[in-house]
């Protein structure tokens, strides 16, 4: 299944997976700036074209505005994401900015995307 196909299949059942975008597993060191918590580092624990998940020891406000830096095998990630999600340490950030940073990460989503679909990996969520 190609990412055009998995697109088609979610818009014929939406009931079947609510997010936009598929999910992929990534365990790599985020760099998150917030106005009102600093610095704070903390693990990817996924990726998606519209955002990522990451644990945190320190707390976010939900609903701030923050600057994420991230590194991908592709590149070097900054872009700006909003604080969506809490449930205990685990964050989630959806991106708010276009160009050349979120364009890098659509770009590593894909490639994972037909990475797991030829290992035949079921782990997409």
């Amino acid at each position: 299944m190609d990412l055009d196909q998995f697109e088609a299949s979610r818009l014929a059942d939406p009931q079947a997976d609510p997010r936009r975008h598929p999910r992929f597993k990534m365990d790599i060191e985020v760099a998150i700036f917030s106005h009102t918590a600093g610095k704070a580092i903390g693990r990817m624990v996924d990726i998606s074209e519209s955002g990522i998940a990451a644990i945190l020891r320190t707390e976010t406000p939900l609903g701030e505005l923050v600057q994420l830096s991230f590194s991908l095998p592709l590149g070097e990630v900054e872009i700006g994401a909003l604080v969506r999600q809490r449930n205990a340490f685990r964050y989630g950030f959806e991106f708010v900015e276009q160009g050349s940073a979120r364009e890098l990460v659509e770009r590593t989503c894909r490639r994972l995307f037909v990475d797991q679909a030829i290992l035949g990996d079921s782990s997409l969520e």
